[in-house]
């Protein structure tokens, strides 16, 4: 059985042999203004980049582990684990909010005494990016959307969708607030079916890997129980998305069945730079090499 965090189904990616300068990599918490300690890890060379892991409730370790690294190359990677996520500490007044969110990712960025900072952010931690560099323009280098959903009912809505073609069934959201109790069932006859590897892979072994590492979460889940009903979670932010100046690269899966195929259509950032991959929710996975060699272009330029 996959141990399943939220309803946005995570990634995974696998290490490639990458000749790095040595770096020094440490291991720190932050403590948020609300007295909060966020597990941080700071690992590379060059410009330091922050990466927000999706979920909602997931853990960086995912990412860090099988393929994140071989960014240390070219970036210096900031990889933290959200409030109630990982090994960072929960709200202790249950404040997972948008803007509570956004000041933790702030607070990151001075403690590394970052002026301006790349955001890499997969799956829903595109809704945060997004909001961040609407608050805080002047601190952003760019912005690394990576099978990222900035609309996360019309993710969980295509993820409905995809699981009735599957299933033969036909599962319907009358309106708005039943999409996620509509989500719940015809996800709980796609785990009996044993399909729910499909969301993230057409290859049930990379999603077996995912789970493996994600076993070891020592997490409560507490974001991931609460964040799809906070109303914030719940806005279409691809309508902000022509607000947002700085150079932006969207890394989208042509059969990416998590997040939508074709979601990446309805963004409209002025200096948006979009690179289709042949891959699914696990192109970090699939296609690593390729997924590297577009960032670093993307840096390079």
């Amino acid at each position: 059985m996959y141990k399943l965090t939220s309803f946005l189904i995570l990634f995974i990616t696998i290490s490639l042999s990458v000749k790095a300068q040595k770096s020094l990599t440490v291991a720190n918490y932050v403590l948020t203004n609300d007295s909060i300690k966020l597990y941080t890890k700071k690992a590379g060379n060059g410009p330091i980049a922050i990466f927000i892991h999706g979920g909602p409730g997931a853990w960086s370790k995912s990412f860090e582990d099988l393929g994140g690294s071989n960014l240390e190359s070219r970036l210096t990677m900031i990889y933290y684990d959200q409030r109630g996520c990982g090994r960072s500490e929960g709200s202790k007044n249950d404040d997972y909010s948008l803007e509570k969110m956004l000041e933790d990712i702030e607070m990151i960025r001075q403690r590394y005494n970052a002026n301006k900072v790349y955001l890499i952010a997969h799956s829903f931690g595109g809704i945060l990016a997004v909001n961040y560099a609407q608050k805080y323009p002047d601190h952003i280098k760019g912005l690394i959307f990576v099978n990222s959903t900035l609309n996360l009912f019309y993710s969980i809505q295509h993820q409905i969708n995809y699981m009735n073609s599957l299933l033969k069934t036909d599962y319907k959201a009358v309106d708005t607030s039943q999409i996620i109790p509509t989500f719940k069932n015809v996800q709980s006859k796609f785990v009996e079916e044993g399909f729910i590897y499909k969301l993230l892979s057409d290859n049930k072994n990379n999603a077996d890997l995912l789970n493996k590492i994600d076993s070891e979460n020592p997490s409560e889940f507490a974001f991931a129980q609460k964040a799809l009903y906070i109303a914030d979670y719940q806005k279409d932010y691809t309508k902000i998305t022509h607000q947002i100046k700085v150079p932006v690269l969207v890394i989208s899966g042509t059969k990416d069945h998590a997040i939508g195929e074709d979601h990446f259509k309805s963004f409209n950032f002025p200096n948006q730079t979009i690179k289709e991959i042949n891959g699914g929710h696990l192109l970090y996975y699939e296609k690593n090499k390729k997924f590297i060699n577009t960032v670093f272009e993307f840096v390079r330029k």
